[in-house]
């Protein structure tokens, strides 16, 4: 399964690159942001990816111009009440002060509220990463109740707030990418021989824009397009 807008693609994490994932996590670049700075072994992300592996938590590697250059993530969904915790680090250093940070960060939240269907964003971030805070300010998130004296502060995005603020930025992006903006969903056969295929398309029943959402069908799959 990968999810693709903007040039920048998101595949589901599969056991191949929980190792990779690893390694980035423990480097000192990454864990410094981290609010768990403990040394991850392999059992442990083994059991950890076991954990996770499952419907209401979605990893993903980052993809952006064939290379793998992050991670992004959908984590403790309630599909009910359309609620879910995102977060993201990108390692490859020559993507970060780029516009991709941005395109992914934008494109996880399109998908969450305007093809999933989703009404509630939470991220955490730590007290002093005032990049992380700023970004996350600009796009409509705001801090939750008693976060103020927290070290690994809650914020929260609605889809009001981040129509009101953060489409602006979204605006201004779209204008600088010279890139295909028309996204898609691709299920491979053993997304539907797991059922992930048929879990998502439940959600994609409900999105908002399900009337500008167009399928087709492949030898190996199905491909969702939107906008």
């Amino acid at each position: 399964m990968k999810f693709t807008k903007y040039g920048v693609t998101f595949k589901r994490l599969t056991e191949e690159d929980i190792e990779l994932l690893r390694q980035w996590r423990n480097s000192l670049k990454i864990n410094q942001f981290m609010e768990y700075r403990e040394y991850i072994t392999p059992e442990m992300q083994k059991a950890w990816f076991k954990s996770v592996n499952n419907l209401d938590n979605f990893y993903y590697i980052i993809e952006y111009n064939n290379e793998k250059i992050g991670m992004i993530n959908n984590k403790n969904s309630d599909w009910e009440k359309g609620i879910s915790e995102s977060g993201f680090f990108i390692w490859d250093d020559k993507y970060l002060n780029t516009t991709v940070p941005i395109l992914a960060s934008l494109f996880l939240i399109e998908l969450g509220f305007y093809v999933m269907n989703g009404q509630q964003n939470f991220v955490r971030i730590l007290k002093g990463n005032k990049r992380a805070r700023d970004f996350s300010l600009s796009l409509g998130y705001t801090l939750c109740e008693n976060q103020e004296n927290v070290e690994n502060q809650m914020y929260v995005l609605t889809k009001e707030s981040f129509e009101k603020k953060g489409a602006k930025v979204m605006k201004a992006i779209k204008t600088l990418v010279n890139t295909d903006k028309t996204g898609y969903i691709y299920f491979e056969k053993q997304d539907y021989e797991s059922g992930l295929a048929q879990f998502l398309e439940q959600q994609l029943a409900k999105s908002p824009v399900l009337d500008k959402i167009k399928c087709e069908v492949t030898e190996n799959g199905k491909v969702y397009y939107f906008e």
